[in-house]
């Protein structure tokens, strides 16, 4: 998607809201809810902003809200797009691109996903140090626009390792364990097959999903900081010997709200 068309969504979310916050959050499947605990809320649906596709995701609201957490401002998706909706790998950078043009500094990227760690149990938030992206696909394929990032760039320090270390610090202040590991990324929308989720662990993955990866290209391509924070809401296919549902990740996310709000909170008022 073209530069002006970034500009064009960017001045009609900065119209709307004002100057733009050092961060920006994307809120994940069954995590959404925490969008209600914005102060002074400035609501757009995704379908107001210029070139933004609409979120068709269970447990995706679909709308960008602009205001008052933690004593900071924030600009949070509530809902995100996915490659499963069908939504082309650039239409899904678009909105951390549209980010980089408001002046964010900081993306901060949430998700729910299936623990492939044995250790783990559902209701655990991960803290994402790394990812392996297993489908092939790359937001950035195609012609490279200079002014939005280099051609090539570097992925070493993809998670930015003080983000994570406030993150960490964020959860001992709550009394929160927080694990931390890699994520894989997969296509979805079907789950893991038993034999994948072994490759998976193989590789070196602590969790899967079916997001978060092509956001984090765009925004390191750009230049944004990124934090990632997973909400394990099952453990992946084949660890134990019961089936896998989507409604099972949105009740353990909404079991786990209070919690995630509070860590969420208390990274902003760290690192906003």
């Amino acid at each position: 998607m073209s530069a002006s068309m970034i500009v064009e969504a960017a001045d009609y979310i900065r119209e709307r809201t004002g100057p733009a916050p050092r961060m920006a959050l994307v809120l994940g499947s069954g995590l959404g809810g925490l969008a209600e605990e914005i102060e002074d809320p400035v609501i757009i649906p995704y379908g107001e902003i210029p070139h933004f596709p609409a979120s068709t995701a269970p447990g995706h609201a679909g709308r960008l809200v602009y205001g008052g957490l933690a004593g900071k401002k924030v600009l949070v998706m509530q809902g995100r797009f996915h490659y499963y909706e069908g939504h082309p790998m650039e239409r899904i950078a678009f909105p951390v691109r549209t980010f980089k043009a408001l002046g964010v500094e900081r993306l901060f990227l949430t998700n729910a996903a299936g623990g492939v760690d044995i250790g783990f149990v559902p209701g655990d938030f991960m803290v994402i140090t790394d990812h392996i992206n297993l489908t092939g696909q790359n937001p950035l394929i195609g012609p490279n626009d200079d002014a939005l990032g280099s051609r090539f760039f570097d992925m070493t320090k993809a998670y930015d390792p003080g983000l994570a270390d406030l993150a960490r610090q964020a959860g001992k202040d709550l009394g929160l364990e927080l694990r931390q590991g890699v994520y894989a990324w997969f296509t979805g929308p079907s789950f893991e097959t038993p034999a994948e989720i072994r490759m998976a662990r193989v590789l070196g993955a602590n969790a899967v999903g079916m997001s978060t990866v092509p956001e984090v290209i765009a925004a390191v391509h750009c230049g944004l900081k990124v934090l990632g924070i997973s909400c394990i809401t099952n453990l992946a296919a084949g660890i134990l010997d019961q089936p896998i549902s989507g409604d099972e990740v949105l009740e353990i996310s909404a079991r786990r709200r209070p919690e995630f709000s509070a860590l969420v909170r208390r990274i902003v008022e760290l690192g906003a």
